[in-house]
């Protein structure tokens, strides 16, 4: 199949993009009318409706979905490779992140980064979910997982990695000497798949399935937070807590550190590349990640 008429593929991308006919046309600066008529040849060449519509919003067929993803990306490419190369000099870098990267390692670093780039102002969000970079007003991600999404450029930034954590009087007041004395206390999100594979790798029988009710956080600061009052034993990376070991308000009782074969990555749309501020937003990230050796 020949490549579709590009007024066509204009008005789906941006239709896909907003999932909105009206915000299309006004971008486009076409008529909706005449946004819905570059549609309806698509899907006439195509032979398949792209967008389902409601009375209140359109949401994309399964084929539209298929479509909406490489068109939005090659725009997207099309728009960084005519971007005026000044463009940048006055700008927002908008990040998202999950919330114990931004809390624990990134947000202390971020006043440095603009510090250095004070005409480029910084946004920062948390959220679990991952981003729709089509729809969604955030410049980069940083995500937890093992790689591979489509469609974006992917950097490791470092392991995830953890170990158990706690209050040095609830070590001492429990006689913690050895991996499996953590059983006798409270584990804090004991549900928590990375608990199995810490104590199978320290050599400790362990059951996934807690034995009685248990403390379940959304975080791993709030079970810093948890644990720092005594409330049970927290599975943390080191890295994100030097400081509560440094002063000894909480304490590593075991060397070993284990691994789930998951990272953090930066992310951004294949099409930003070579976007400035996401350049220098990578070369800063890579930067203090080699002075952070963890």
């Amino acid at each position: 199949m020949s490549i579709p008429p590009l007024a066509a593929l204009r008005a789906f991308e941006a239709v896909a993009r907003h999932l909105s006919f009206t915000r299309a046309a006004e971008e486009l600066g076409m008529t909706q009318a005449a946004v819905s008529y570059q549609i309806r040849l698509l899907e006439e060449r195509l032979g398949t409706p792209l967008f389902l519509r409601k009375p209140r919003e359109i949401v994309l067929t399964e084929t539209g979905a298929l479509f909406a993803r490489p068109t939005i990306d090659a725009f997207d490419m099309l728009r960084e490779a005519y971007a005026d190369p000044s463009a940048d000099s006055v700008s927002t870098l908008s990040i998202s992140t999950v919330p114990t990267f931004a809390g624990a390692w990134l947000s202390p670093r971020l006043g440095k980064f603009q510090m250095n780039h004070p005409n480029l102002a910084v946004r920062l969000e948390t959220s679990d979910n991952l981003v729709d970079f089509g729809r969604e007003d955030i410049t980069v991600a940083i995500r937890a997982g093992e790689g591979g999404w489509p469609g974006v450029e992917e950097h490791c930034l470092m392991p995830i990695e953890y170990t158990p954590m706690l209050s040095p009087a609830l070590a001492k007041k429990h006689a913690v000497h050895e991996p499996a004395d953590l059983l006798k206390l409270p584990l804090l999100d004991r549900v928590d798949p990375n608990w199995a594979v810490w104590m199978r790798e320290a050599g400790v029988d362990f059951w996934e399935t807690p034995p009685r009710p248990g403390l379940t956080l959304s975080t791993d600061l709030h079970e810093a937070r948890a644990a720092l009052e005594g409330y049970g034993v927290a599975l943390l990376t080191p890295r994100f807590f030097r400081f509560e070991l440094a002063t000894g308000s909480l304490i590593q009782p075991f060397p070993l550190v284990a691994r789930n074969g998951r990272s953090f990555w930066l992310v951004y749309p294949k099409g930003r590349r070579n976007r400035p501020a996401i350049r220098k937003f990578r070369a800063f990230l890579l930067d203090e990640i080699a002075c952070d050796p963890g």
